[in-house]
């Protein structure tokens, strides 16, 4: 296991990915490109797997936008969608340094499994062992389009300087009040103390 970070790395690098069969979905990532002007912004055939974690490496903020599927059979084998196939749990474990900061815009990233008596496996589990300081992620299926103004508003609190667990938080009180924005935003936790 890597020593885990408490501070962010310097120069505070941001990626943007946006997965492929995202109909609506992802659609926060342009206007994520714009306020942050100088993020790499990968989508469609460049959000290739060796790319996205070439990025991933040290990045101070990372934003992925894709398609998420948990295996409860093997959940180091759950995945996020890229151009080119999985994005598996494994992949992150080459990163020579974890992302400081992940949020993960995707259906089931948060689900864990049981393996043993004391053990819990998924992304989060593994992301956070890594370095990681902080991850928002979701245990559900989410709707695609309801993602989006979510998304938008908890960067809007990355941007005052609120963590993410309190930009959740603040996020999930801008959506609008029906049934399909409000689960949305109850599907998505934050883990870890960035």
């Amino acid at each position: 296991l890597r020593a885990r970070e408490t501070e962010p790395p310097p120069g505070g690098r941001q990626l943007l990915v946006r997965g492929p069969g995202l109909a609506t979905g992802g659609a926060e990532v342009p206007e994520l490109a714009d306020r942050y002007g100088t993020a790499t912004v990968l989508e469609g055939d460049e959000a290739q797997v060796p790319r996205v974690l070439e990025h991933l490496d040290g990045a101070a903020l990372a934003h992925l936008a894709a398609h998420g599927t948990f295996r409860a059979d093997s959940p180091l084998f759950s995945a996020l969608r890229m151009s080119d196939g999985p994005l598996i749990v494994h992949d992150f474990e080459r990163l020579t340094r974890s992302p400081y900061r992940i949020i993960l815009s995707s259906c089931d990233t948060a689900r864990l499994a049981s393996v043993g008596a004391d053990e819990l496996l998924g992304l989060v589990t593994a992301l956070l062992p890594l370095g990681t300081a902080g991850v928002v992620a979701s245990s559900a299926p989410v709707n695609d389009a309801a993602v989006v103004p979510l998304m938008l508003a908890l960067h809007k609190g990355l941007d005052t300087g609120l963590s993410l667990a309190e930009s959740l938080r603040d996020a999930r009180a801008t959506l609008p009040e029906d049934p399909v924005h409000q689960a949305t935003g109850w599907a998505f936790a934050a883990f870890g103390a960035a």
